[in-house]
């Protein structure tokens, strides 16, 4: 059952009808892995109330918990578990077809060969600089990568931009409404991986993916006088040793995990 599809119940507040768990789930969403207390200020709710729908959450599979990476935690007493959204989880707050859209690029694959899957995957890609030059024109106060974060936000991404030491920006998108499909034909990544170098006229580099199993797509825009010392391979996960550097525990995938691991 899609999380728009339960039954609405009437809450007290701004919040109106939706419904707390579902405003629970939308936050990890939109926002990444949380606490209990994170959501609890978050959503103006008491932790109490928001550890029984974390609960039910998992006990959905919806949503998981895991240990905090190493370091983040400050002062005394057990880290808080961190809380973050499942591949069902993800999948209830997504409207795509994605049967439908696998089958047709299986097709289109198969009677037009890769070449037609890339001039595929760049018509779909357009969105970004159609959208970067709209949004650009609107909002001149917001920076490229901004504009880029509305742009995907808009289109189903929840985008955001954060700030890394010596690097420059990266481009986090919590959610992506094609990854089950990208997951099998990774040129829609390296589409839109060349479609924001393009808009933004320098090399970024793609960190990770939801469609390879990371918990966030991460994009490096780099501070032009600060080269970055490795090239990525779009739409793989491929990190640059400053590029790695930026990643948390969450945001690595199993396979970049398991490397880091056997290399120990």
């Amino acid at each position: 059952m899609k999380f728009d599809e339960q039954p609405q119940r009437a809450l007290s507040g701004h919040e109106g009808d939706e419904p707390t768990r579902q405003r629970v789930a939308r936050s990890l969403l939109v926002d990444g892995p949380s606490t209990a207390a994170e959501l609890a200020d978050r959503l103006e709710l008491t932790p109490a109330a928001v550890r029984r729908h974390l609960d039910q959450l998992v006990e959905m599979g919806t949503a998981e918990a895991r240990s905090p990476r190493p370091g983040a935690h400050r002062g005394r007493g057990r880290p808080a578990k961190v809380f973050v959204l499942t591949d069902a989880g993800r999948d209830s707050f997504d409207q795509q077809y994605d049967d439908l859209a696998v089958q047709a690029m299986r097709f289109l694959a198969e009677t037009g060969g890769e070449q037609a899957v890339r001039e595929f995957a760049h018509r779909r890609a357009l969105f970004i600089k159609q959208g970067f030059e709209k949004v650009s024109a609107a909002s001149p106060e917001l920076s490229p990568a901004q504009v880029l974060a509305q742009v995907f936000s808009d289109n189903g991404y929840a985008a955001s931009v954060t700030q890394l030491p010596v690097v420059g920006e990266q481009l986090c998108q919590q959610h992506c409404p094609v990854s089950h499909v990208a997951h099998e034909f990774p040129q829609l990544c390296e589409a839109e991986t060349a479609a924001i170098g393009e808009v933004l006229g320098t090399h970024v580099q793609r960190l990770a993916t939801i469609a390879h199993g990371d918990g966030v797509c991460t994009t490096c825009i780099p501070d032009p006088a600060h080269a970055l010392d490795q090239q990525a391979d779009p739409g793989t996960g491929t990190l640059g040793r400053a590029g790695a550097a930026s990643l948390t525990e969450h945001e690595k995938s199993p396979h970049q995990e398991k490397e880091r691991v056997s290399q120990s």
